[in-house]
């Protein structure tokens, strides 16, 4: 059965976040996830602490963590979460985007986020670690608490290229594609994952916008998430992908090149207020046309988004990760609660 989990900012107020995670849990959706962006949002751990508190099923992970903590830090966090929410919890994790800029830094190199993946894999199967010639392990730390020892929680690696979709078919539990809602670069990227040989876990990053005539919110609700994920495949100086064009790709280089400046400085994207407290701008308008944000995403009625939702399920994948929400914009989740209601009830998930 395929599943179905919501994605993106953390919900605002993090103070109510076991509210809207049972509200989640009811209204329908298998997992919820959250980002790491620290500086913008609230810790992760902490945040997915206070959801596996107040549900009982919600399934529980990051999207995604990256790599700017040690990893027996990282490793230590999930663990913890995997106990509290009684094995319900999965590690999506990536290179880094906004969370490293916003310290100054590029983007973990890949052959630097193999070894750091390694070693996390390490230290959840309670394995010594090699850092630097010396011998590092979680083991004595389910002996110390016995309330901790469960079973590891499954690592998904994102992945948008080739190099990272491989990396991760020969080290991760599982691997989620971000490369946009267009069913022949998914097929492309599920056609290099069974190349390599080895069975994982298959999921994919959507963004999800129910729009009508009355009420076009929703596109502007996942402007930014979209554009994200659209941005992950323009980090290269050339197309990583033979189904991406040199046009498409120098429209994601923009995104990249314009977000550059809201991430390294300090202060950006929060001058302009909405009209509820934790509405900002975080997403300049000229960092992507509306017209990328259509092409890459899935935006319209209930009824069109399903149908597309359920072409993009019947290539076999095990979760759909659906964007349904950016920082600073429908922090009421309204776009979240008509994909729930127009959505999810018309999806044939096997």
């Amino acid at each position: 059965m395929t599943e179905i989990w919501r994605m993106g900012a953390n919900p605002v107020s993090v103070t109510e976040t076991g509210e809207i995670a049972r509200r989640l849990e009811a209204d329908g959706w298998d997992g919820f996830a959250v980002a790491e962006a620290h500086g913008i949002l609230p810790d992760p751990y902490a945040v997915l602490a206070l959801a596996a508190f107040a549900t009982t099923t919600l399934k529980l992970g990051t999207a995604v963590a990256v790599p700017i903590r040690h990893p027996i830090l990282a490793a230590g966090a999930m663990a913890t979460i995997q106990a509290v929410s009684g094995g319900r919890a999965r590690f999506g994790v990536g290179r880094g985007d906004s969370a490293v800029k916003l310290l100054h830094q590029a983007p973990m190199k890949v052959a630097e986020f193999e070894l750091y993946l390694s070693r996390l894999q390490g230290y959840l199967k309670r394995e010594d670690v090699d850092i630097d010639g010396n011998l590092s392990s979680m083991a004595r730390m389910y002996a110390v608490d016995p309330g901790l020892d469960v079973a590891r929680p499954p690592i998904d690696v994102a992945a948008s290229g080739p190099r990272m979709i491989d990396l991760a078919a020969r080290l991760a539990d599982g691997v989620v594609i971000s490369v946009g809602a267009d069913l022949d670069r998914l097929r492309n990227s599920i056609g290099q994952v069974r190349a390599a040989g080895r069975e994982l876990e298959l999921g994919c990053y959507l963004q999800v916008a129910v729009v009508d005539e009355k009420d076009q919110s929703g596109r502007e609700a996942i402007r930014g998430i979209a554009l994200t994920h659209a941005r992950f495949s323009g980090f290269e100086a050339r197309p990583a992908r033979a189904d991406v064009s040199v046009a498409e790709h120098a429209e994601y280089r923009q995104a990249v090149e314009t977000m550059e400046h809201v991430w390294r400085s300090a202060r950006g994207g929060v001058d302009a207020k909405g009209e509820r407290p934790g509405e900002v701008n975080l997403y300049p308008d000229e960092a992507a046309s509306a017209e990328l944000i259509d092409r890459w995403a899935i935006v319209g009625s209930g009824e069109e988004c399903a149908e597309r939702l359920r072409a993009i399920i019947d290539l076999g994948f095990d979760r759909v990760m659906l964007g349904t929400h950016t920082a600073g914009v429908d922090v009421a989740e309204r776009n979240t609660a008509r994909v729930a209601r127009e959505v999810l009830p018309l999806l044939s998930r096997r």
